[in-house]
């Protein structure tokens, strides 16, 4: 059996603390802190200082994994902050679980409603999680990593050991459609090939759903690492030189998740009327960007029904795809929401854009509006936090916070 200390790190990084900062608290040993890092045996005296210092227990910093699963040492692993994305709540968990533990109680479970990369839901892991995206390629990542089918891990990792050690020079979708724009000819080789045989292990019953969720979301983010973009798949750099290549990692996921957690692939506004938990965490898109035109590529791959595909962006229909949040309906659309959730808490995200940026960039639902909505449903309380605004111009936009809109439900 080996140890790793990934919900240390995962717990430092909610908390805003640093491995220095611990060090200097706990008065931990540089040398100690050497063997943290690496994975090595510690004595319980020091971890035991640790949850002092976090509040926690034993098992949410340290846990223990059989030596067979563990990835061989030319297979790196990755988090599920590890891939770039528009609206990422990762760096506000901390002001996220702050809110809830102070203004929530009762808490057993949690619905993440527009979960994008699962960021929120990951903090609440100690509680039934629901997530829930129109995305597809958001879906099978909540689905690997809430999932609660069990998994072999040790065969995932050979399956991807065997993917990176593959040379492919053979023509298929992606070769035809996307040589030497977000990728070089012989990545896109590589994606197609891999892309298509996750497809051929899964009809052949040789992975489960969680383990083929696994594969998909492995190539996801490992094509996300070297995409020739500037963070999103709206348009490719030209002329660019392809210096990195396709490259699998393992996903840190836990082998036993609640068995009560569900994850779902559904318009949000339908799914309230059939669910319940007793938090629902709401975290539209604020503006007129629509998600399945940044990242088209990544939903085309996690879907993999090779659609014809047109302009320079490469793009395919994304007419079914679209958010009526990014629209002019964005305030009808959360007004029908929020009247049919069943919860005892709604905690809304948004930021204060609303006449801040360009057009694109401006808030589509106003505060005034907000609070009316949330007010019908129960009392109502704002926090804020201030935040960096995503621009993809050079505007330096001042003064933005995000806020978080608790109402607490009398109905």
């Amino acid at each position: 059996m080996s140890v790793t200390y990934e919900g240390l790190w995962r717990m430092l990084s909610y908390r805003n603390v640093s491995a220095a900062d611990l060090r200097k608290v706990t008065g931990i040993a540089p040398n100690t802190m050497t063997k943290l890092k690496r994975n090595e045996d510690v004595a319980l005296s020091i971890l035991g200082k640790i949850c002092s210092l976090l509040e926690c227990d034993y098992g949410d910093i340290v846990s223990y994994v059989s030596d067979e699963s563990m990835a061989p040492d030319d297979i790196s692993s990755f988090g599920i902050n590890n891939r770039r994305y528009l609206g990422n709540k990762y760096k506000l968990l901390p002001f996220i679980t702050e809110i809830v533990n102070s203004h929530c109680s009762g808490i057993s479970s949690v619905a993440d409603i527009f979960s994008g990369t699962g960021a929120v839901a990951s903090a609440f892991t100690d509680k039934q999680i629901i997530t829930n995206d129109l995305m597809y390629s958001n879906y099978i990542c909540n689905y690997a990593w809430f999932g609660s089918q069990s998994f072999d891990r040790s065969k995932v990792i050979k399956i991807i050991s065997k993917y990176n050690n593959m040379v492919v020079n053979e023509n298929n979708y992606m070769t035809e459609n996307f040589s030497d724009t977000y990728f070089s000819k012989s990545d896109c080789a590589k994606i197609g090939y891999i892309r298509e045989n996750i497809e051929t292990l899964y009809y052949q019953h040789k992975i489960n759903d969680r383990e083929k969720a696994l594969l998909i979301m492995s190539l996801i983010y490992a094509m996300d690492k070297i995409a020739n973009t500037c963070g999103h798949y709206d348009a490719y750099i030209q002329n660019a030189i392809f210096d990195k290549h396709l490259k699998l990692s393992m996903p840190n996921v836990k082998s036993l998740n609640n068995p009560l957690n569900q994850c779902y692939n559904e318009d949000a506004n339908e799914l309230v009327e059939h669910i319940y938990a007793d938090l629902v965490y709401i975290d539209p898109p604020y503006n007129s960007r629509q998600y399945c035109d940044a990242y088209h590529l990544l939903e085309n791959v996690a879907k993999w029904e090779k659609p014809d595909v047109f302009g320079v962006a490469k793009k395919m229909d994304r007419s079914a795809m679209k958010s009526r949040y990014c629209t002019r309906t964005a305030e009808k659309a959360f007004r029908e929401l929020v009247e049919r959730i069943n919860a005892k808490y709604i905690l809304f995200s948004y930021n204060n854009m609303a006449n801040k940026g360009n057009d694109r960039s401006n808030a589509k639902i106003t505060d005034e509006a907000i609070v009316d909505i949330l007010s019908q449903k129960g009392s109502v309380q704002v926090f804020e936090e201030s935040y960096k605004a995503f621009s993809t111009g050079k505007s330096d936009i001042k003064d933005n916070a995000e806020r978080l809109f608790l109402c607490v439900c009398n109905r």
